[in-house]
This record gives structure tokens, C-alpha cells and sequence, in this order.
């Protein structure tokens, strides 16, 4: 425990981290509750936090972080290191597989590709930079879902149109593969988007078990062989253990 105490400071953060966790809106009740103080105690800190942009005030009555916790992160750029921390052992992954592999995060609601380490060989699937993807029709997508806290992970359903548009067939079978994933810890799949083309992802964990980004290889089917998959699986595992020992 810090030798020093600043216990509006505290309550203020505990304010922010409380609905970083539960990623959806929170009324005043429910974030006293999560964090075992009375109604009264948290409000001059809402009305504080409120007023410095930190929080947003919906119609309803509900508090949620606002786009400032963004923009000040953005500007230390986390997404910067994380890519300075995995690049290099992206790029051992690719000449050891002579493949492709591509890094991605969660970007609201769609999968955004961060990074790319190219394959040496002549031929191989190229990932571009800055590409955004649908979420729940990729690989990737699936393991970052597969992987957040449930809480959050709901609220990415439900506020998906792909996913409210969808019959009761196809959500029992989503929720499947979200089981198996998280039971397998990878996902192997022929692409939804890309004819020809099989994806192999695996979770990076950060601290207090939460998915940062997901290592993925997307392979041309004519040079991927099935007992080459456990391989590629491998060495994606081993990878995402290196990349993650960087971050924490």
C-alpha cells in the first residue's frame, strides 16, 4: 500500500476503473454498489468527473466513460508500444513459419490490423495495415469476443446489427465456437471474407487476464497443409507467450 493517501483521488479512479470493467452505462446506485459505497459518497466525484469531460451523463441517468480516457491514451499511444513490443518477435514468427502474420485490436465494434510482419517467401497473403474488418466474421474477431469479460462481450452482441440480424440457428452455433475457442485457446477456420484462404488466431492476455490483441496467420489453402496447421499453432502459441512477456 503507497505510504500516502489521497482518498478523493482514489474514489475518483476507482470511479473510472469500475466502468472500464463493466464496459456499458451504470446508473449512480449500481457504481455504489460495485464499489461497496453508499449512493451519497460517489456523487460530488460523478458530478467532478463529469464536468471534466472524464464521464458522459446518457438521458437516462447513466454514467459512461467519455472519449477523453481515448484521446489521452492515443496520445501516449499504447497501441505504439504494444506494436514495438510484438514486431520483433512477429517477424521471427514469419521466417520461422514463411508466413504472414498480422496483429489487431478491437476497434469499435470492427477488427483494425496494428501490425504486419511479411512472410520471406515468394508467395503468401499480405495483411494491410490499418485494415478494418467485420468483427464477428473473422478469425481474429471471434478470439477477441471469445476472450473478454463476459459483461463485455454481451454488450458487443447486442450492439452488433450483424449479430441482431442473425436467426436463432446461426447465434446457437456462434456461441459454440466462442466455447471452443476459449476451451481450445486458438481459432482455425476457412476465411468468411476470402475464398481460398484458412485463418489461425491466437489471444495476447494482458494484466488481470484481459485480451489486448489477438496474433493471427492467414494462409493460402494450396500451401497449407493439415498437419502443417499444429505447426503454425505452435509457433503462434509460443509467440503470443514472448509478445505478452514484453507487456507485463
Amino acid at each position: 500500500m503507497s505510504k500516502y493517501k489521497a482518498p478523493a483521488l482514489e474514489k475518483g479512479l476507482d470511479i473510472l476503473e469500475y466502468l472500464s470493467e463493466r464496459g456499458i452505462p451504470q446508473t449512480q446506485t449500481q457504481i455504489a454498489h460495485g464499489l461497496d459505497k453508499s449512493p451519497n459518497e460517489i456523487y460530488r466525484m460523478l458530478a467532478c468527473l463529469e464536468d471534466r469531460k472524464y464521464i458522459d451523463k446518457t438521458s437516462t441517468g447513466q454514467y459512461a466513460l467519455s472519449m477523453k480516457m481515448y484521446q489521452l491514451s492515443h496520445r501516449h499511444s499504447p497501441v505504439k508500444g504494444l506494436v514495438r513490443s510484438a514486431k520483433r518477435h512477429m517477424d521471427d514468427l514469419a521466417h520461422k513459419t514463411n508466413q504472414s502474420c498480422h496483429l489487431s485490436i478491437l476497434h469499435y465494434g470492427d477488427l483494425l490490423v496494428i501490425a504486419q510482419s511479411e512472410s520471406p517467401g515468394a508467395v503468401s497473403l499480405s495483411i494491410k495495415v490499418g485494415s478494418l474488418f467485420p468483427l464477428l466474421q473473422t478469425s481474429s474477431g471471434k478470439v477477441l469476443v471469445a476472450f473478454e469479460k463476459e459483461q463485455k462481450r454481451n454488450h458487443i452482441l447486442e450492439t452488433s446489427d450483424y449479430y441482431n440480424k442473425q436467426d436463432k440457428n446461426f447465434k446457437e452455433h456462434f456461441s459454440a465456437d466462442i466455447d471452443t475457442i476459449q476451451k481450445n485457446g486458438y481459432h482455425l477456420t476457412s476465411s468468411e471474407l476470402t475464398v481460398g484462404v484458412t485463418d489461425i488466431a491466437v489471444p495476447i492476455m494482458g494484466m488481470g487476464n484481459e485480451v489486448l490483441c489477438v496474433l493471427a496467420i492467414s494462409s493460402l489453402n494450396p500451401i497449407t497443409r493439415k498437419q502443417d496447421n499444429n505447426i503454425l499453432i505452435e509457433e503462434l502459441r509460443k509467440t503470443a507467450v514472448k509478445i505478452n512477456a514484453e507487456l507485463t
